[in-house]
């Protein structure tokens, strides 16, 4: 049992044989470490079940506790807050406990089941700085409610139809001449994303024409040759006009391929791929379904709505006047269909926060269209990334591009690495493999360390600190670590000690780990995870330099010295794997 476990059940006693009343509710905390003790109650919240001073239930609850736990050997009292002191025995058993258990912090899968939906690309263009952000915010939420207990499918719906797929495909059949991905050595999906560009330049090119011959802006949008194409292009494409189709299967497989080599570079996967062209027709028997049972009304014109006033919402369309479909109601298929295929209890939707409006609205159509589960959906909104040059826009070839963003991280891990100059004895294939895992680390920690909700201005040197809450520090702490544990003696059992007061504030630390995989998982942040990290490393360190760790006075301080800094090594590792981060064993 865990000590504020037992805490707890005898401070419970302590109310019923003192005062006959049933508290069970206890507010603990770390104790500050400006006072003496290692977990602090509050005493103020239990003063309405006792009109008393707050000093004086401090003090009878601290008798009482000491009186019972062998664990406590002392409190103190500040104001409303008593300070419990515990013992030796109980820091080594907590020592022996983290050490004995290889999962230490991560629970085994559960029955609840969740869905995490992150990256969702458009096939006209290659990933981007903002997809970075993406990915790593949904694939680590994936990996923190793994560790939480949960049993998680990571997915993802590629938006492969629509009006700006077929921009893409008419100026590759225009401008293209054939080219190819092996012919040009571009990876595919950038190759169709400069044909997108190629399109927005030419189709601003016929609307400056026809603005020459007397029309109007909006007007010269609407009837510029280039964009009517696209139209026809798009409706050949619904009506499976079979050169169409195969031109777009063909693009498609391009940018697919141009995805994987992304994906895996920067260390995402997934277990099932949606498809838009598969989902577009997704929830229109539901829609009907809601119609008959009045979730949904018809206007005069037939379009179909829902009326979301009184929830504060405005009224939203469902269904067009012609029978297709809008965004919404392919996103209410999609979701009860996944629903269907994986029996999830919930899912989690990782989405830029320009979308938090269509995500209230989605979730609670499916509440009222009677889902169970949509009283667990949630919208992981987060912020743009932000560089010092300004905002990017895809269409004008502006945007940060992924692969080249992480090859600049590894060159920038390169040149920082060489600078410092501690790499010798490394041969040159170790090396290039330690800059990739610096300067992705460097990247993921960074991005991963803001809370989701916060925009981030991104600077890549920055980033690739070797000092401060940086991925980077971290890695060079959990290196420093391996290399005293090649040099310690083999492991013995200690079974008395005395514990200095960094050791133990290191304990404490790592006791922290459990628990704050679950606020993260509660929260779906990686940034408690993230900081958490930072913080055991900062204590870590603090260790490090205030006692000797192979130099110690006697065997036991070796040994437990030894085990507490595998244990931070492990801990490290384990969090980081949560961020998708990896460490190296020196550098």
């Amino acid at each position: 049992m865990h000590i504020q476990e037992k805490l707890a059940s005898t401070i419970t006693q302590f109310f019923k044989v003192e005062h006959q009343l049933d508290v069970t509710q206890y507010d603990f905390q770390s104790t500050r470490k400006e006072f003496e003790g290692d977990v602090t109650l509050v005493v103020f919240s239990l003063l309405r079940y006792l009109k008393t001073n707050p000093v004086a239930l401090g003090n009878a609850i601290g008798e009482f506790v000491e009186n019972k736990l062998d664990e406590v050997v002392g409190f103190n009292v500040v104001k409303g807050f008593l300070n419990i002191s515990l013992s030796d025995a109980y820091f080594l058993t907590e020592l022996h406990s983290i050490t004995a258990d290889e999962n230490f912090g991560h629970l085994k899968g559960d029955s609840e089941k969740m869905m995490v939906e992150y990256c969702s690309p458009n096939t006209n263009k290659p990933l981007h700085l903002g997809h970075i952000r993406n990915n790593l915010l949904g694939y680590s939420v994936a990996e923190i409610l793994k560790a939480s207990g949960k049993e998680v499918i990571k997915t993802q719906i590629i938006n492969d139809r629509g009006i700006h797929i077929c921009k893409s495909m008419l100026a590759w059949q225009k401008f293209g001449h054939g080219e190819t991905p092996e012919s040009t050595g571009l990876k595919g999906d950038k190759l169709v994303g400069n044909f997108y560009v190629k399109f927005d330049q030419e189709y601003k090119k016929q609307i400056e024409e026809l603005k020459l011959k007397g029309l109007d802006e909006k007007e010269a949008k609407t009837q510029a040759p280039l964009l009517i194409e696209a139209q026809q292009m798009l409706q050949k494409w619904e009506q499976g006009n079979e050169e169409v189709v195969a031109l777009w299967k063909k693009m498609n497989q391009w940018v697919y391929e141009g995805f994987e080599e992304t994906f895996k570079n920067l260390g995402v996967d997934f277990d099932k791929n949606y498809y838009e062209s598969d989902t577009y027709l997704l929830g229109k028997d539901v829609v009907a379904q809601g119609l008959e049972s009045g979730v949904f009304y018809k206007k005069e014109d037939g379009s179909v709505w829902i009326d979301l006033t009184d929830e504060g919402l405005d009224e939203k369309i469902v269904l067009r006047a012609d029978g297709t479909a809008v965004y919404m109601t392919q996103d209410i298929g999609t979701a009860i269909q996944r629903v269907k295929d994986f029996a999830a209890n919930g899912m989690v939707y990782t989405v830029g926060n320009e979308q938090d409006y269509h995500f209230k609205v989605l979730f609670l159509i499916l509440k009222k269209l009677g889902f169970k589960w949509a009283d667990n959906l949630f919208h992981l909104s987060y912020g743009m990334v932000d560089l010092p040059s300004g905002k990017m826009k895809s269409r004008e070839g502006t945007v940060v591009d992924a692969d080249d963003l992480m090859v600049e991280m590894t060159d920038t891990a390169r040149k920082i690495s060489i600078d410092l100059g501690k790499l010798d004895g490394y041969s040159e294939a170790e090396k290039e493999e330690l800059y990739r895992k610096i300067g992705l680390g460097a990247l993921k920690y960074y991005i991963l360390k803001v809370d989701p909700k916060k925009r981030i201005l991104f600077n890549p040197e920055e980033s690739v600190d070797f000092q401060g809450n940086t991925g980077p520090f971290i890695q060079y702490t959990y290196a420093r670590i391996q290399s005293i544990l090649k040099k310690a003696p083999a492991s013995t059992v200690v079974s008395e000690y005395v514990f200095h007061e960094k050791e133990k504030a290191l304990i404490k630390q790592l006791n922290l780990y459990p628990e704050t995989i679950q606020q993260a998982a509660s929260q779906y942040s990686p940034a408690l995870i993230a900081n958490y990290t930072y913080d055991l490393v900062k204590e870590f360190n603090s260790f490090y330099q205030n006692v000797s760790i192979l130099g110690a006075d006697d065997d036991a301080q070796i040994q437990v010295r030894v085990a507490l800094s595998k244990s931070v090594a492990n801990v490290i590792k384990k969090s980081f794997g949560l961020l998708g981060i990896e460490v190296p064993e020196q550098m």
